[in-house]
């Protein structure tokens, strides 16, 4: 095998995201053959040496995984969680690859998360420079109409900048008071969508995502996972620019 850059090994074996491995490596905490690394841009051919982080050897993903999950509210969105609270980790713990999410939802919202040991899929995935579209369903409480979606649509001021979602419909109206959305956004800052809606004093009492790229939610179940299929991983290499 040729020599490949220390960084993207690590992100491939699934041990953390490209720019994760790369402060793994600035920490001075990865090593090759017994010599501890801390620059960026070293290539080592991961079939003749011996590369470990924290003292672990790591070992090659031979094949990759690409798992969708369909995550409950209540549980947050990360693999472990020091005070026990109901996390990713919880529904993943027959598989023996190391996963990690790609993106996150807050934890009283529900619907897709990517879980994958493709560590270059993981880094595009969430890179705001190939603005993933996500669809997320929402139920809100309060005045809804033309005027709301202009403004969502033209864009709304937060604390960290302009946010602006590309699409909003109405699906139901179930009271003058009371909606069913679709929303598309192609960001994805903390609590984007919920704070969007804040800022028109309007409650989101449940928010769904829906679709993430070209993947959808589909018919798999709340706290149900599946492996991608083939045309699934063909289409989401396509849109991250990834050569299979």
């Amino acid at each position: 095998m040729a020599e490949i850059r220390l960084q993207k090994i690590l992100a491939d074996a699934g041990v953390a995201s490209r720019r994760g491995s790369e402060e793994l490596i600035a920490d001075g905490r990865v090593s090759v053959d017994g010599i501890q690394i801390r620059e960026l841009g070293v290539k080592v051919d991961p079939e003749i040496s011996t590369i470990e982080v924290d003292g672990e050897t790591i070992k090659l993903n031979k094949s990759k995984t690409y798992l969708l999950f369909h995550k409950p509210a209540g549980v947050i969105s990360t693999m472990s969680d020091p005070e026990d609270r109901p996390n990713l980790g919880d529904y993943f713990k027959t598989r023996n690859e190391r996963l990690f999410h790609v993106g996150r939802l807050d934890r009283e919202s529900e619907g897709l998360i990517l879980l994958t040991n493709d560590g270059d899929l993981a880094h595009r995935a969430t890179h705001p420079s190939y603005g993933l579209i996500k669809k997320y369903v929402l139920e809100i409480e309060g005045a809804f109409g033309k005027d709301q979606i202009k403004e969502l649509e033209h864009g709304v001021e937060l604390e960290d900048g302009l946010a602006r979602a590309l699409s909003v419909q109405i699906i139901r109206e179930v009271s003058p008071k009371h909606f069913w959305l679709e929303v598309s956004i192609h960001e994805g800052r903390y609590h984007i969508v919920r704070r969007m809606f804040d800022v028109l004093g309007i409650k989101v009492l449940r928010l769904i995502r829906s679709e993430f790229g070209p993947l959808s939610l589909g018919e798999t179940k709340e706290g149900r996972w599946r492996s991608l299929n083939e045309t699934e991983v063909t289409n989401l290499f396509k849109v991250l620019k990834i050569n299979q």
